[in-house]
């Protein structure tokens, strides 16, 4: 595979997507980089806004299986990882895997479950494998988990720490779409009968797993230029030192800011990023993983001001 090729490969995807989705141009543009730079991400944004409906398209386009968790207050590690199971007729235990034995994984609403049972996916989501009964199993490269939340309701939900937060690539936030495409999708679906399954049963896929493996491979030989190495880390740093930042980005997130930006600069066809890049996937890339100062939250500001006003003050190498 050239760059070329994975290029129109990503095209491909998401004209394919947007059959089904219309309106989130820009988040299944991030989807894609996530998906190539082996990273997750969480979509957070009011109910009946394509969530679910954009995970399932993803799985369908690219060829992979889905798996979806509902997160429930009562939910238990076991219903997500699975569990063994004693057969009286063998004397032996059997592993019954649960939903997180696939390769894309909605994890709807995963802040209505406990904090034991949001745990449970970390292991999951940084080593793509799980310990079960203190036996390790892959989880395979492709594993990628798109988790969603919604922002207005707060009774029954438990807010993801930090350090679950830190495991995804992005948090992209879902709003309504333009009067226009919002027009557009209710005149699709009056064509379509009235089945949940028709928005996606149309849906090709355009890529398959080795497609996948090949691009990963072609990112993994794009190289940053020390100055685009040094803007992220200047970025990065100073979001741990302004003073309206309680706590600022990790290693981690700069890392992976990295990785997204040379995955970002294949899925366009090019072999160097660019700063325009690291400006693109800033925001979506660490205003999960930043905490606010109490200053900023009583003048009623959001992570994305802060990390806006941090782009422009740090000068971009030319």
């Amino acid at each position: 595979m050239t760059l070329e090729e994975l290029r129109e490969a990503a095209d491909a995807i998401r004209a394919e997507i947007g059959k089904a989705v219309q309106g989130q141009d820009d988040i299944i543009d991030m989807l894609m980089i996530a998906l190539f730079s082996s990273g997750h991400v969480l979509l957070e944004g009011p109910p009946g806004t394509a969530k679910t409906l954009l995970a399932r398209s993803f799985a369908a386009t690219v060829e992979l299986d889905f798996g979806r968790i509902q997160f429930t207050p009562d939910l238990m590690p076991g219903d997500v990882l699975g569990a063994s199971i004693f057969e009286f007729k063998t004397s032996e235990f059997k592993l019954v895997k649960g939903p997180v034995f696939s390769q894309i994984l909605l994890a709807d609403e995963i802040n209505r479950a406990p904090p034991k049972t949001q745990a449970a996916l970390l292991q999951a989501m940084n080593e793509r494998t799980v310990t079960i009964d203190n036996e390790t199993h892959d989880l395979g490269d492709n594993f990628f988990v798109i988790a969603t939340q919604n922002p207005i309701e707060q009774q029954g939900t438990y807010p993801l720490p930090e350090a679950q937060l830190d495991r995804f690539l992005f948090k992209l936030l879902v709003d309504f779409p333009s009067e226009a495409d919002e027009l557009n999708i209710l005149r699709h679906h009056a064509a379509q009968p009235l089945d949940s399954n028709a928005r996606t049963a149309a849906l090709s896929a355009m890529a398959q797993a080795e497609t996948l493996s090949a691009g990963r491979a072609l990112i993994d030989d794009i190289r940053l230029e020390d100055a685009i190495l040094g803007y992220i880390l200047r970025l990065v740093r100073a979001t741990r030192m302004d003073p309206e930042i309680t706590h600022g980005a990790s290693t981690r997130a700069a890392d992976a800011l990295a990785a997204a930006t040379r995955a970002a600069a294949a899925l366009d066809g090019r072999d160097f990023a660019i700063p325009d890049d690291v400006k693109r996937l800033f925001i979506p890339a660490l205003q999960h993983r930043i905490v606010l100062g109490p200053t900023a939250e009583i003048e009623g500001r959001t992570t994305a001001d802060l990390l806006d006003n941090i782009l422009n003050q740090i000068e971009a190498p030319r």
